[in-house]
Parts: C-alpha cells; structure tokens; sequence
C-alpha cells in the first residue's frame, strides 16, 4: 500500500448542479484538475468528450477500484465498497503508479 497526493485542483461536486453537470461541459481534456463525487458509487459518461481516469474511494480514501481511461458514453457500475469516486485526467494512475488498495489526499 503507497500513499498519494493527487497535485491537482480537485473541485467538490456538492451542489446538485455540479453533480449534474460535473465535467461534461469541459471540451477539452481536463490536465491539472479533477472532480470528486462524494455519496458515489458509479459513473457514467454521457456527454463527455474525452476520457478520463477514475478512483473509486471508501471512507478512508483507499482506492478500492481504479479505471484508466475511461471513454466517453460508458458506464461503470456500481462499486459497492465504494463511498465516493475522484475524476481524474487520463493517464494519471499510471503516471502516479496508483493502485487498489493505495490511499489518496486531494
């Protein structure tokens, strides 16, 4: 188990707006930011226009699962030990050499 800082803005979705939304309205891939979805279990990607990778958190923020490159119009089902999923750009569990069971700090 490692520990990671992710080194990016991380911008809370707690309002229902941002929940809704989240980042379907960037057009371009997102590079030194992220989004976290706190209460979430699963995913989907209607509406993005780029892939992105994904963490799947339990409440101490250990990555109980991980998605690298997640596509546009794809859905990840429900992950249930997670209690709350972190966007990330893509590329960025490799870069970081993240993997299950690892903590994350954003």
């Amino acid at each position: 188990m490692a520990a990671h800082t992710i080194p990016y803005q991380i911008d809370s979705a707690d309002t229902f707006t941002k929940r809704l939304i989240g980042l379907t309205n960037k057009r371009k891939p997102i590079s030194e930011e992220g989004m976290w979805f706190d209460q979430c279990k699963s995913i989907h990607m209607f509406f993005m226009k780029f892939p992105i990778d994904v963490l799947f958190l339990d409440n101490e923020r250990k990555v109980v699962k991980s998605v690298a490159g997640l596509k546009p119009w794809r859905v990840v089902p429900a992950v249930p030990q997670a209690v709350s999923t972190l966007e990330l750009p893509e590329g960025t569990i490799k870069q970081m050499n993240i993997n299950q069971g690892d903590y994350v700090s954003f």
